[in-house]
């Protein structure tokens, strides 16, 4: 077992991660091929949690098999799954938002096939410190007011009169993360538009310290961070400028009712690494348990439907390449509706 994932995945951490074996599957180690070989994998911080929950489940059946789950935040994934050198790229990209047209052009540029597959439904998290009693819901114009680029807000008096006097601390992802960039898109109008004076990481589990620590704080990351971190902070529910405050649960996620914060999750295979028997395995584990995975407690995401799961496997044996969110020409949209199309 690697180590490294336990002490990495937030969920995971000095814990054994157990599924029964008719939640993932009846087949067992017994009578299968035994490969060998590494699987590459690095990306979003917000979807980590479930391929290092895969890796670990899969490594128990296939322990000649290294997976390896880096952390790079999604941009910072997607210049490692496109590096100039083939040796140093690596197989599978973690993704909290759909390619970049800039990502394709390089992708194009340097002749890297990939095949796109959505794999789970993720929610914002908008949270404070527990002893905040004032902040129960905040609207989307006040956030982007908090947020957008050349914001002077520093106050939470300076957000709504009826807040006190309190230092505003400010806790998000760095500019390489999708999270980042889902949450300036959705709440400031435009991928990137935000304040620069806040304090910025890659991992969540240092916002979690940060904004656990800070009276003042507000912060923002995947809602799983949350679930896993719910008894150090306060979830803020959120007003989408129509009079209705939803604050997000696995089960508001699901119904599409968390807006405008939620967002598909993906993964992106070098069709080449594909190729290769370990890689193959490894998905092929995972779609087998996909739901399994993606919603067992110490994971905290939603699950796609069958047929997403089920068109996730055709791209994967038929190999599709390209990105169809891409050609939808839209980050949020109906994934069933964009993955039958494409």
């Amino acid at each position: 077992m690697n180590g490294k994932l336990r002490f990495t995945c937030k969920a995971l951490a000095g814990c054994a991660f157990v599924l029964i074996a008719t939640t993932i599957g009846a087949a067992s180690a017994l009578g299968q091929e035994k490969l060998s070989g590494s699987v590459k994998l690095d990306g979003s911080s917000t979807v980590a949690p479930i391929t290092m929950a895969a890796a670990e489940l899969f490594m128990e059946q296939q322990p000649r098999v290294r997976v390896t789950v880096g952390i790079s935040g999604t941009g910072g994934g997607f210049k490692k799954f496109l590096d100039a050198k083939p040796s140093l790229r690596t197989d599978i990209s973690d993704a909290s938002r759909s390619i970049k047209p800039s990502e394709l052009n390089r992708a194009k540029k340097l002749g890297i096939e990939f095949i796109e597959i959505p794999i789970g439904i993720d929610g914002i998290a908008v949270m404070v410190h527990p002893s905040n009693t004032f902040c129960g819901h905040l609207t989307v114009a006040e956030l982007r007011r908090i947020w957008e680029p050349g914001s002077a807000i520093t106050n939470w008096s300076q957000v709504r009169k009826s807040f006190p006097d309190l230092p505003l601390k400010l806790y998000g992802p760095g500019t390489d993360s999708g999270t980042f960039d889902y949450f300036t898109k959705a709440i400031c109008g435009k991928e990137k538009a935000s304040r620069s004076d806040y304090t910025a990481s890659e991992s969540d589990n240092v916002l979690v310290r940060g904004i656990a620590g800070d009276k003042g704080a507000l912060g923002y990351f995947g809602y799983s961070y949350y679930e896993a971190n719910q008894n150090k902070l306060k979830l803020v529910a959120i007003n989408n400028n129509n009079g209705t405050s939803v604050e997000p649960s696995l089960d508001v996620i699901r119904s599409g009712a968390y807006k405008p914060l939620s967002r598909p999750m993906f993964l992106y295979v070098n069709k080449t690494a594909y190729q290769r028997p370990e890689v193959k395995a490894f998905l092929g584990f995972f779609f087998d348990n996909a739901r399994s995975i993606v919603e067992h407690p110490r994971v905290n995401y939603v699950a796609l439907s069958d047929e997403l799961y089920s068109i996730g496997l055709q791209r994967l044996d038929t190999g599709k390449t390209g990105s169809a969110m891409a050609l939808a020409g839209k980050q949020t949209a109906n994934l069933a509706d964009v993955f039958r199309e494409y």
